[in-house]
C-alpha cells in the first residue's frame, strides 16, 4: 500500500491512509470550511460582498492542508522538476448551484466508467472536484479534455494541467465518493506521454502554510508513518472516544481541568513519556507552554495504573478494529453503511451511536432502523414543519426482515435498552390496573364497582385487540404508544377473521395522527373516536412479510409508510462476532431518552427541510426520466421518513442548527427507505397499476422505445435507446410490463422476443 503525503515544515512526507482520514476528520479542517460556508451565507443574505467573500475565502484556505493528485515529490519539494506523475488527474467544475445534486444526477452512476476514485465539494461549497485515473496514453491536458467531453462540460478549468497543482483538503461531509482501495492501490498506471513514470503513489498531501499554521496532527513515529498508535489504535481515536464519554471537548473556562484529567489518564498508557504526551495531546486553544505545564503536572501525580474508563475505551476500540478486519461485507446489499452520502457512523449523536456498539457493521443499519420508532415515541411532544408547510408529529414504523437465525435478535437487544423507561412507567400503571380488577372482581353484589383508574400504558403487545387498543388510546393523554414484535408472523396469525384489516387501518392512520374509532351499543365493548399515535418495530421473515402485505395492503398506502430494513444474508456465512455494551453505553442511551422526553413544541429545521425538498425533487426527475410510477409513489413518504429520522438526529445532537451530519443522515435514511420499499413492494404495486390494461406498452415514451427495438433484443439494446442514466431496476420494470401485457416473451437470461 502506498501512502499519501503530508508536508511537515514545508516538506512533502509520505503517510498512511489512516493519516489521510485523520486530516479529513481533523477539527481544524471542519472549522475552516464551516467558517467559509458561514461567510457564503452572509453573501446570500447581502451582508457581505462577493469580492470580500473571495478575499476571505482565499485567506481561510491557506489554513487547509492540500492534495497534490497529479504527482508525488520524492525530494520533498512541490516543484515540477521533482514531480513523479501519479497517473491521476484532477477535474474542476466551478460555480454550480448544487454540487451534490450535480454529482448524484450526472456522475454518481458513472464513477466506474469515468475512472473516478475521489470526488468532493470544494471548500467554498460552490464547486465540484473529481480525481480520476487518466485513460491510457493521455497526458494531463488530454485527460482534462476527455473528461470535459464525457460530461458535456465546456467550461472546465484549463489551468489544471500543472504537475504541482494542488487541491485543498475538505471535511468528511464534503466527500461525495471515495474509493480508498484504488486511491492507495499499488497497481501501476500506464505512463502518460511526456510525463515520466507513474508507478508511484497516486496522491500526495501537503500543507502550504505549515510554517504559520499547524493542523494539530500527531508527529510521525518513524519514516513513512504519520500516526501514533497504542496497540494498533490511533491515539486520536482514543482521545475522541474519551471526549465522547466525558461530555465533549472542553469549553474555554474548563480547558485546564479537562486536559489535565485527560493527560493523567493518557500517561498511564504512554509510560509517563512527556514527549509522546506533548505530541498526542490536543491543544484546545492553549499555547505549547501551557500544554507542557499541564503535562508536567499530570506526570508528577502518583501513578495508579490504567483507569477503568480508559480500559473500557481500549477494549471498545480494539473490538472495532477486529470487526473491521474480519467482517465479510456483501457488496450487492444495502445493509450496513451506505456509501451514497459517505455518512460516518462515528458522527452519530448520543444514544444512536451507543446503540451500534458491538454490532457488526453489516447489521448496523437494521439496528438503527429498529430503534428509530422507539426514539420517535419518546419525542411525542415535538411537532415539526415539513417541506409542504404542514406540521407533523414523529410517527414511525419499521420492519426488520431476515431469514431464520439471521441475527435479528441484535435489534431486540438495542430496542430493549431504549424501552426501559417506558417499561418501568408501565409496570406501575399495570399494577394499579390489576389492583382495580381485583377489587372489581371481589366486590359484593350490592357494592358499587370501583372507578376505572384510566392508567397510561404505552408499551403494548402487537397482539393487542382493537378494543383494548382503543382504550389505551383514550387514556394516552396525547402520548404515543409503542409495540415491539419479535415475530411478524405472530401478528398475522393473531389478527385473523378480518381483524388484520382493522389493524392495518390503525397503522396507516398512525403515520399522520389520523382519527380512528368504533361504536358499539354494548357497555361491555369499548367505543369512541381517537387520534391514533402508535409507533412500532417488528422483526420477521420474508414469508411472513408476503402474507401480511398482499396487494390490497400495498396499494392502500401502508407499505409506503413503513421503514423496511434487511439483515445481511447469513447463508453459509461465518458466525458474526458481537461485542458488549458497557454500563456507560447503556447510561448514554438513557441520557438520550431523557433528551427526547424533554423536547417539546415546534422544532424548526429549515436546512433539513430544504435538503429533503431537493431530494424529493431529484427523485421526481429520476422517476419521470425512467417512467417509474413505483419510485414516484414511494419517494414522497420515504422523504417524510428520512426527514423525521433527521429530526431525531437533530434533537439528540443538542445543537441549535442542523449540522451537515444531520442532513446527510436524513438523506441516507430516505434513500435507504426508498430502496427497501421498492425492493419489497415495487413489483406488487406495479401489477396493481397495470391491472386492467390489456395492451399497455407503458406510456408514449416507452411505446416509442418499443417500436425502435429489433425483433429480438437484449437489455443492452433497451439501455442504448433509453440512455445510460436509466437504471437496471427501471429497465426490469419496463420488460416486466411488456411480458405481462403479452408484447414480448423471454427467450434467454438477457434476451426477449417481440410477439
Amino acid at each position: 500500500m502506498f501512502g499519501i503525503a503530508l508536508s511537515v515544515k514545508s516538506r512533502v512526507r509520505p503517510c498512511t491512509p489512516a493519516l489521510f482520514n485523520q486530516v479529513v476528520d481533523s477539527e481544524q479542517t471542519a472549522r475552516v470550511c464551516a467558517e467559509i460556508e458561514d461567510a457564503l451565507e452572509k453573501v446570500k443574505r447581502g451582508e457581505m460582498s462577493r469580492e470580500d467573500f473571495t478575499e476571505y475565502k482565499n485567506e481561510q484556505k491557506k489554513r487547509l492542508a492540500i492534495f497534490t493528485p497529479h504527482a508525488t515529490f520524492p525530494k520533498g519539494r512541490r516543484v515540477n522538476e521533482d514531480a513523479v506523475p501519479s497517473g491521476l488527474s484532477m477535474y474542476d467544475i466551478d460555480h454550480i448551484p448544487d454540487p451534490r445534486g450535480y454529482f448524484q444526477t450526472i456522475i454518481n452512476e458513472r464513477v466506474g466508467e469515468l475512472g473516478i476514485v475521489f470526488a468532493h465539494v470544494t471548500p467554498s461549497t460552490e464547486g465540484l472536484r473529481l480525481f480520476f485515473v487518466m485513460p491510457d496514453g493521455m497526458n494531463l491536458e488530454e485527460a482534462q479534455r476527455w473528461m470535459s467531453d464525457q460530461l458535456g462540460d465546456e467550461h472546465y478549468d484549463g489551468c489544471v494541467k500543472d504537475l504541482a497543482r494542488c487541491s485543498f483538503v475538505v471535511p468528511r461531509e464534503y466527500i461525495l465518493y471515495l474509493d480508498e482501495e484504488e486511491l492507495f492501490s499499488l497497481t501501476p498506471c500506464p505512463s502518460p506521454r511526456g510525463e515520466g513514470s507513474s508507478n508511484s503513489q497516486k496522491l500526495s498531501l501537503q500543507n502550504e502554510e505549515q510554517r504559520q499554521q499547524d493542523i494539530s496532527l500527531p508527529s510521525p513515529v518513524g519514516e513513512g508513518s504519520g500516526v501514533r498508535l497504542f496497540k494498533d489504535i490511533p491515539y486520536s481515536d482514543i482521545i475522541a472516544e474519551w471526549w465522547r464519554r466525558n461530555g465533549g471537548e472542553p469549553e474555554a473556562g474548563e480547558r485546564n481541568v479537562k486536559l489535565h484529567k485527560l493527560a493523567v489518564n493518557l500517561r498511564a498508557i504512554c509510560d509517563n513519556k512527556k514527549d509522546l504526551l506533548l505530541a498526542i495531546m490536543p491543544k484546545c486553544g492553549l499555547s505549547e507552554t501551557e500544554l507542557k505545564s499541564i503535562i508536567d503536572s499530570a506526570c508528577k501525580e502518583n501513578p495508579k495504573g490504567v483507569s477503568r474508563m480508559m480500559t473500557s475505551i481500549i477494549d471498545y476500540l480494539t473490538l472495532n478494529i477486529e470487526q473491521d478486519g474480519n467482517e465479510e461485507m456483501d457488496d450487492d446489499s444495502n445493509n450496513g453503511q451506505l456509501s451514497m452520502y459517505n455518512f460516518q457512523w462515528n458522527k452519530l449523536p448520543i444514544g444512536l451511536k451507543e446503540s451500534l456498539v458491538g454490532v457488526p457493521k453489516n447489521m448496523q443499519m437494521p439496528v438503527l432502523c429498529a430503534v428509530m420508532p422507539i426514539a420517535a415515541t419518546y419525542a411525542d411532544l415535538v411537532s415539526v414543519r415539513y417541506c409542504d408547510g404542514m406540521e407533523q408529529k414523529l410517527g414511525l414504523m419499521s420492519i426488520i426482515l431476515g431469514d431464520q437465525a439471521s441475527g435479528k435478535s441484535v435489534c431486540k437487544n438495542a430496542v430493549d435498552i431504549w424501552k426501559r423507561q417506558l417499561d418501568e412507567d408501565d409496570a406501575l400503571a399495570r399494577k394499579r390496573e390489576e389492583e382495580w380488577k381485583e377489587r372489581k372482581k371481589n366486590r359484593k353484589a350490592n357494592e358499587k364497582a370501583p372507578e376505572d383508574p384510566k392508567v397510561l400504558i404505552r408499551v403494548l403487545p402487537v397482539t393487542v385487540s382493537c378494543s383494548t387498543l382503543l382504550k389505551r388510546f383514550k387514556n394516552s393523554c396525547d402520548h404515543t404508544l409503542y409495540s415491539f414484535g419479535e415475530e411478524l408472523d405472530t401478528l398475522r396469525k393473531t389478527n385473523g377473521a378480518g381483524s388484520w384489516s382493522s389493524k392495518y387501518d390503525i397503522y396507516r392512520l398512525s403515520f399522520d395522527r389520523g382519527e380512528w374509532g368504533q361504536d358499539y351499543n354494548s357497555d361491555q365493548a369499548e367505543s369512541g373516536v381517537v387520534r391514533v399515535a402508535y409507533n412500532w418495530t417488528m422483526l420477521g421473515t420474508y414469508g411472513a412479510m408476503r402474507k401480511c402485505f398482499k396487494a390490497d395492503n400495498i396499494e392502500n398506502g401502508l407499505s409506503s409508510r413503513i421503514l423496511v430494513a434487511e439483515m445481511p444474508d447469513s447463508s453459509f456465512a461465518k458466525m458474526p462476532k458481537f461485542g458488549k455494551r458497557t454500563l456507560d453505553d447503556e447510561a448514554k442511551i438513557q441520557e438520550a431518552v431523557n433528551v427526547l422526553r424533554k423536547a417539546n413544541g415546534l422544532i424548526d429545521t429549515p436546512r433539513l427541510r430544504k435538503a429533503i425538498a431537493d431530494w424529493v425533487k431529484e427523485k421526481r426527475v429520476e422517476a419521470a426520466k425512467d417512467i417509474d410510477r413505483v419510485k414516484d409513489t414511494y419517494r414522497k413518504r420515504a422523504a417524510v421518513i428520512g426527514f423525521r429520522c433527521g429530526v431525531i438526529f437533530h434533537l439528540l445532537s443538542g445543537k441549535k442548527k442542523e449540522s451537515q451530519q444531520c442532513v446527510d443522515f436524513a438523506l441516507l435514511m430516505a434513500e435507504y427507505c426508498l430502496n427497501g420499499q421498492i425492493k419489497m413492494f415495487g413489483e406488487t404495486l406495479m401489477n396493481q397499476y397495470s391491472e386492467g390494461n390489456t395492451n399497455n406498452i407503458g406510456n408514449k415514451q416507452n411505446s416509442f422505445v418499443f417500436d425502435q427495438l429489433p425483433a429480438v433484443f437484449s437489455t443492452d439494446d433497451l439501455r442504448a435507446i433509453k440512455g445510460n442514466t436509466c437504471k437496471a431496476n427501471s429497465l426490469r420494470m419496463i420488460t416486466t410490463r411488456w411480458v405481462r401485457d403479452g408484447l414480448i416473451k423471454k427467450i434467454d437470461y438477457r434476451k426477449w422476443q417481440k410477439m
